[in-house]
């Protein structure tokens, strides 16, 4: 499934992508600094230079956020470009997994490409959930972006020194990840500038280089019993905040009011297309709602579950898309091909 973040750093932003794939795609901010992704279609290698910004992102924008280090940005997740209505989960297909927060420090946020240090300053998990037999069960990053209408409230270090940064938002899906290599991640980048704060300078990691396909939380069968879980990458800095998942929708996350954000622009290395918070999906390029087939049955969306361990949906796949055991026997997926 595909997903895009529409961060909200009280900046809103748009992005192109289908059913089970998304994308942050806001920034709740005043103004409009995303480097749109070229698609809404996850990414895999851990080891490519798409892993910093996503595929598109390596090249700035020209706008940059405002924000204030002790304050607050909200990222936002949505299935379809302007989608921002709630009436689907923000990632949809049980794609459960942990949501991350990154942050680089840049000369020039519009210019920046991503190769300096980079450190956590969030960290959304995974909590056991009482009653739960396996780990789809359990309480999840991406699972509270869906129960928050795909918006997460993520703080900003008060100790920051003030400047430009890049922040990288990243929400893995766990869902394939039974395997080495078929992990989801779906990223997008902000060009932010922190004002006031103080003098802190944490230790940093390069990406990519910080996350191997093989990491304990990359590679992982979240469809059996998970008694303990730790998120790629880097311990979450001293000044940063760990959230433990399965908690109520606060702040932006849940009082915020689409109408008010700024329309969309589009990263200048990709092809995301512009859109206005709130405008009706473009949903030409791939199928993505489950809909009606001929004789009785349904199909599921493009990139959607359409099999395993107790499933109960749709079996049959769009044009073009075959139903693939990803993570036999609990999880099958339409994926190009026939």
């Amino acid at each position: 499934m595909k997903s895009t973040f529409v961060a909200a750093l009280s900046a809103a932003l748009a992005a192109n992508q289908v059913a089970g794939h998304a994308t942050f795609q806001q920034l709740w901010h005043g103004s409009s600094c995303i480097r749109m992704p070229s698609s809404n279609s996850p990414l895999t290698n851990v080891g490519s230079s798409d892993f910093r910004c996503n595929a598109g992102g390596s090249r700035g924008v020209s706008g940059v956020c405002g924000v204030k280090a002790g304050g607050a940005v909200t990222i936002e997740m949505h299935q379809q470009p302007g989608d921002r209505s709630c009436s689907q989960e923000a990632i949809g297909g049980a794609h459960w997994g942990p949501v991350q927060v990154y942050l680089t420090k840049v000369p020039d946020a519009t210019k920046a490409d991503g190769s300096t240090g980079w450190f956590k300053i969030f960290s959304n998990s995974w909590s056991k959930k009482s009653g739960g037999a396996v780990g789809d069960d359990d309480n999840w990053g991406t699972r509270d972006l869906n129960k928050c209408c795909g918006r997460m409230d993520v703080p900003i270090p008060s100790d920051l020194a003030a400047g430009d940064y890049l922040l990288r938002a990243e929400a893995l899906a766990l869902h394939t990840a039974g395997q080495a290599g078929q992990a989801q991640f779906y990223v997008s980048c902000y060009q932010i500038s922190i004002s006031g704060g103080g003098n802190a300078s944490p230790a940093t990691v390069k990406i990519p280089g910080s996350y191997s396909s093989g990491d304990p939380g990359i590679k992982i069968n979240i469809h059996a019993a998970v008694s303990n879980y730790v998120a790629p990458g880097p311990a979450v800095y001293a000044g940063g905040t760990t959230k433990i998942p399965g908690g109520s929708c606060t702040g932006c996350a849940n009082t915020c009011k689409v109408g008010s954000s700024p329309t969309a622009v589009a990263g200048k290395g990709g092809s995301g297309k512009s859109s206005t918070p709130g405008a009706e999906p473009d949903d030409s390029s791939e199928p993505d709602a489950a809909e009606p087939e001929a004789g009785g049955g349904c199909v599921a969306a493009a990139y959607g579950q359409c099999g395993g361990n107790g499933f109960s949906g749709c079996n049959s796949c769009p044009s073009g898309f075959t139903c693939k055991a990803v993570s036999p026997p609990y999880y099958s997926q339409c994926a190009p091909g026939s």
